[in-house]
């Protein structure tokens, strides 16, 4: 063995753990969110990952990148469970498969919209990455829902509306509806839509 490549060795060591701390610090940050705290403080932070918080600061330069990589996180993490993919179907069906498909991860990501929202305004990142988001929502129902092209504006708007985040926050929050009365409710609204 070469001195360089047990010199290598140690460096190797220390990235492992640096990448380590890094990930237990966002892992701490999602589990805050998760439970309820939309804005858990550093001091939080640090002591859920079981770090210092000058380590937290040492791999993030505040909390505003901390957040965002929590974001990019949970993002890659929604992408991979919305698959618009295979909803097909009479419009009824697809209706129903595209609702299912958002109530599901709306239900998985709220806590972590709740949080985007209290700091968005604050945030270029987080608003730059909501309209993102927005963007691939409404590229999906137009993939699910074609029909909505041949619809004047305040259709098209409308189902965007009831197919939201926003929506499915009211009706499950404001309204303190369970998943499936805030389904079968935005269900029947489009329905009544787009098939007149």
């Amino acid at each position: 063995m070469t001195r360089s490549s047990q010199a290598a060795r140690p460096v190797d060591g220390r990235s492992q753990r640096s990448l380590r701390s890094r990930q237990q610090i966002v892992t701490a940050l999602i589990e805050l969110v998760r439970e309820g705290d939309l804005l858990p403080t550093a001091d939080q932070v640090a002591s859920r990952a079981g770090v210092g918080l000058r380590t937290v600061f040492r791999h993030f330069q505040d909390m505003e990148s901390l957040y965002a990589e929590m974001h990019e996180r949970v993002r890659s993490s929604m992408l991979d469970s919305f698959d618009d993919s295979s909803i097909e179907g009479s419009l009824a069906e697809r209706i129903r498969g595209g609702v299912r498909a958002r109530a599901t991860v709306f239900e998985w990501i709220a806590p972590f919209k709740r949080s985007e929202v209290v700091q968005r305004w604050n945030s270029r990142f987080l608003k730059a990455k909501n309209d993102e988001i927005v963007r691939e929502l409404r590229a999906s129902l137009k993939r699910t829902l074609p029909e909505t092209d041949a619809c004047g504006a305040p259709i098209r708007r409308a189902v965007e509306l009831l197919t939201s985040f926003e929506a499915w926050e009211r009706l499950r929050t404001h309204q303190g509806l369970g998943p499936e009365q805030a389904r079968e409710t935005i269900e029947t609204a489009l329905l009544e839509l787009l098939e007149r």
